[in-house]
């Protein structure tokens, strides 16, 4: 009922502060389980792609959104749990593997699953390297993926900006990917591996963004060494 809610109060606000232009919308499925696999360069991403839809997203939220310290923090996480939001522990290991299973749930129920395979936000507004744990829930599950570019959100509110500026976006839909030929195979890791590359590689197509080979944590990592050291 809060998510629905939420849109009613919510769409009419992103679309002014916005303006969205919605390009191929059509291409997610109006029932049945899928993935939608974007790119990631704002705080914001996920509220714009949730409201662009008519039928209900679950995104994979990361884990601190909902332990927060104090009041503030308490009603994050309910904020985000109202959402039908999914915590989700970025350690790795069992922790990724537990990600995946809850996902299952959501698509095992028919539901649209929504991911960021960068697994963070872009601190710079290039593409990053995707974690094989889309390619894990696509194969397991069966479900196509649609690959979503998201443009114009790093301009508006890039990492580490409070408030967003008023600035055009563009969310761009793609054809939906079927990787019913490895049906099986969702234990080989270079099959993970290309999966997630083809999506990735289709998020990029969209979003025309400069592609770099490295996961995202680690280049955020570096450059924040860099600027300590300059």
């Amino acid at each position: 009922m809060f998510y629905f809610a939420f849109r009613l109060v919510l769409l009419p606000l992103l679309r002014w502060l916005f303006r969205p232009t919605v390009e191929g919308a059509g291409q997610v499925p109006g029932t049945g389980a899928v993935i939608l696999a974007g790119n990631h360069q704002s705080f914001t991403d996920q509220f714009l792609l949730g409201v662009t839809l008519r039928r209900r997203l679950t995104f994979l939220a990361k884990q601190e959104y909902f332990t927060g310290p104090g009041l503030t923090g308490r009603a994050t996480a309910a904020f985000f749990r109202a959402l039908g939001q999914i915590p989700v522990d970025r350690s790795g290991g069992e922790a990724a593997r537990a990600a995946v299973d809850t996902a299952l749930e959501v698509l095992g129920g028919e539901g649209a699953l929504g991911i960021f395979p960068e697994g963070t936000r872009s601190h710079d507004g290039r593409l990053y390297k995707g974690k094989v744990g889309v390619a894990a829930m696509a194969l397991r599950s069966g479900a196509p993926v649609v690959p979503v570019a998201i443009i114009g959100t790093f301009e508006a509110q890039p990492k580490g900006r409070r408030l967003p500026r008023r600035v055009p976006v563009t969310i761009r839909f793609g054809e939906p990917l079927d990787f019913s030929r490895y049906a099986g195979m969702e234990e080989e890791r270079l099959v993970l591996r290309a999966v997630t590359d083809e999506i990735m590689y289709a998020v990029r197509t969209l979003s025309e963004q400069e592609y770099v080979d490295v996961y995202a944590v680690e280049a955020r990592t570096a450059w924040e060494a860099a600027a300590a050291a300059a």
